[in-house]
């Protein structure tokens, strides 16, 4: 069964970007240019939610990542879907288990808390990869929502970057499994 990871970067207070959306102060190196690349290599298979999408159009990204099939959760966008990405009105989770179930490499959840805490909540989920950055930004768009109930983890590395930052990847401890 293909992996769900949920990643990127985050301030120290749980933020992805300021209230504008920005991420000026994001910290980037070499180590964290290999550490998405070699994530990429993972990959097949990318989902969003509308809010991230706009962003990365507004950045001058997208969906457009070759082969890589995005997915873009949304009900209000109209557009047709396009070479590179195909837009979802349904249900996340349900959509993200059936695709758990295809044959491919790893699912990439990309950017926003609101789809991460869907895909939490259904226990859909199977790992966490995130570079910390060395700020308290005080407020901003945060990256995990108030969630039902407790997601344990499991440690999977902790690496010291440079410029301050800390990468850390942990796997999560799925309902069945802590039933044990």
């Amino acid at each position: 069964m293909r992996k769900v990871i949920f990643g990127g970067a985050i301030s120290l207070d749980n933020f992805i970007a300021r209230n504008d959306g920005a991420v000026d102060w994001l910290l980037f190196s070499k180590e964290v240019g290999q550490i998405m690349k070699d994530m990429w290599a993972t990959i097949d298979t990318m989902v969003m939610g509308r809010k991230t999408y706009e962003v990365a159009q507004r950045m001058g990204g997208g969906g457009d990542h070759p082969g890589v099939t995005t997915y873009v959760f949304s009900r209000t966008i109209k557009q047709p879907n396009t070479k590179s990405v195909t837009f979802v009105a349904g249900d996340a989770a349900a959509f993200v288990r059936r695709l758990k179930e295809e044959a491919g490499n790893d699912i990439c959840v990309m950017g926003g808390g609101i789809l991460a805490q869907s895909l939490f909540e259904a226990d859909l989920i199977d790992e966490l990869g995130f570079n910390i950055q060395p700020v308290l930004l005080g407020s901003g768009i945060p990256l995990f929502y108030e969630m039902s109930r407790q997601i344990d983890l499991e440690l999977k590395e902790c690496r010291q970057l440079s410029k301050g930052c800390v990468y850390v990847t942990y796997k999560v401890k799925h309902l069945k499994s802590r039933r044990k």
